[in-house]
């Protein structure tokens, strides 16, 4: 949702203005920044708000200004895992009778523990009893901060976003543990009450159409461009990892879009490994400005965070941009610069790795430039990456999209995992929580 948000005007009558509930799930992309994830506030005045946000140091924060008081509350959690989902449960009851119970965070299922701006000593304060916010006569936004001087939109991505209305609902309502794997999953049957103000939206899509079925009106995207991604709470798709990466190395779009900004070599892997000698795992890069381009895989031992190029060296099997191999994780030196077919922008370098017989082949454009079979991409735990060399890349682990672009034509994939621009290798799928399963 880099640069977009979802809006919605006031309404009319709430059925409460001291109780309701708010499910989400989000995905984050950029870490370190202050970023909006939903937020009420007054239409014509701005002197009322409520909020909940991320802050630079990547806890979270609920903004509360009633007009005449304000409180600010922090978690003490930190959500810095830019290939998970989370869900987050927030619960504003002000008829409580005991304070902590006023406001209560929840994520993938457990309450977490909150703080005062800062940490430390001081006791989180808690709206006083029976406080009102008269949230019926408040503009909804998502994904920024909805002012006169909008700014800190969210980068990440959304799903599943439940308000209701005069209600108090444990997280239990919205999702549930899987009985097979123990994970926390979206709860698909609900029985929830929306209430006269509540809504349902961006459910298993980018509709921003209400389904809570009542009528108390619809979203719209009020900037950017809202774009619907394979990638959801049941089947986490790969992207580019801003923890393992040079500090220097820039992401947009949902960590899809990789960018070095000087003329060095910037080393970056991606969320999800290949482990272990199971899977044939396939995906696809666009070249976009810049020269250096580098398609392949690495160790996925250690970590690249700070380092340069000399850091991956003995550690990779890449295609380059010259039409040259190296293959250091291999045990050879070769660099054969020039050998193979070129890489220019605009170009889409597809890339597929068979753990099971120790095969990685590279396509462009869908055309197969080069393949390799060698035991050590069978026997050691790989990764996908690059080693940007003031280039530019846009990223596609069977999302669709290039940046904010879909595929042109999607290719065939009999694996039905995925969206890729060219054919999908037979017997090779997505590098996802689900393609680790298939």
């Amino acid at each position: 949702m880099a640069s977009t948000y979802i809006s919605r005007a006031a309404t009319g009558s709430v059925t409460s203005d001291k109780t309701f509930t708010y499910s989400m799930w989000v995905k984050r992309g950029t870490l370190g920044t202050v970023q909006y994830i939903w937020m009420h506030e007054n239409a014509s005045s701005h002197t009322q708000k409520i909020d909940l946000h991320f802050v630079a140091t990547d806890k979270m924060r609920m903004g509360f200004w009633n007009g005449s008081n304000e409180y600010n509350l922090d978690s003490k959690m930190l959500f810095r895992d830019t290939n998970a989902w989370y869900h987050i449960v927030f619960r504003f009851d002000t008829t409580q009778s005991t304070a902590s119970d006023r406001i209560r965070w929840y994520v993938n299922g457990e309450q977490i523990e909150l703080e005062a701006i800062g940490g430390g000593s001081p006791t989180p304060q808690y709206p006083a009893q029976n406080t009102t916010m008269n949230l019926g006569q408040k503009i909804l936004a998502h994904g920024r901060y909805q002012s006169s001087s909008p700014d800190s939109y969210f980068t990440g991505s959304m799903s599943h976003i439940h308000y209701c209305d005069g209600q108090s609902y444990a997280p239990t309502e919205f999702g549930e543990t899987d009985s097979t794997t123990g994970e926390w999953k979206i709860k698909t049957s609900l029985s929830v009450s929306y209430g006269n103000n509540g809504y349902f939206i961006l459910k298993d899509g980018n509709s921003v159409t209400n389904q809570a079925g009542n009528s108390s009106g619809n979203f719209s995207v009020s900037g950017g461009t809202l774009t619907k991604t394979e990638d959801c709470p049941s089947n986490v798709f790969a992207t580019m990892n801003p923890l393992d990466a040079n500090a220097s190395m820039l992401f947009s779009n949902g960590n899809t879009t990789t960018v070095s900004p000087s003329n060095n070599y910037m080393p970056c892997k991606a969320t999800i490994g290949m482990l272990g000698q199971n899977g044939k795992f396939y995906w696809e890069g666009k070249c976009l400005s810049g020269s250096a381009h580098y398609f392949g895989v690495y160790d996925a031992s250690g970590t690249v965070r700070g380092s340069v190029q000399s850091d991956m060296d003995s550690n990779r099997f890449v295609y380059t941009y010259q039409g040259g191999m190296e293959r250091t994780i291999t045990g050879q030196s070769a660099i054969n610069s020039g050998t193979y077919a070129t890489i220019a922008n605009n170009d889409i370098i597809g890339v597929g790795l068979d753990k099971e017989n120790g095969t990685i082949t590279f396509w462009k454009n869908g055309t197969q430039i080069y393949t390799e079979t060698h035991s050590s991409l069978q026997t050691k735990d790989l990764i996908a990456g690059t080693q940007a060399y003031g280039s530019d890349i846009n990223w596609n682990f069977g999302n669709g999209y290039f940046g904010t672009t879909a595929v042109s034509s999607a290719g065939t994939n009999a694996s039905g995992n995925g969206i890729f621009e060219y054919d999908t290798p037979t017997g090779y799928t997505a590098l996802s929580t689900k393609g680790l399963n298939l």
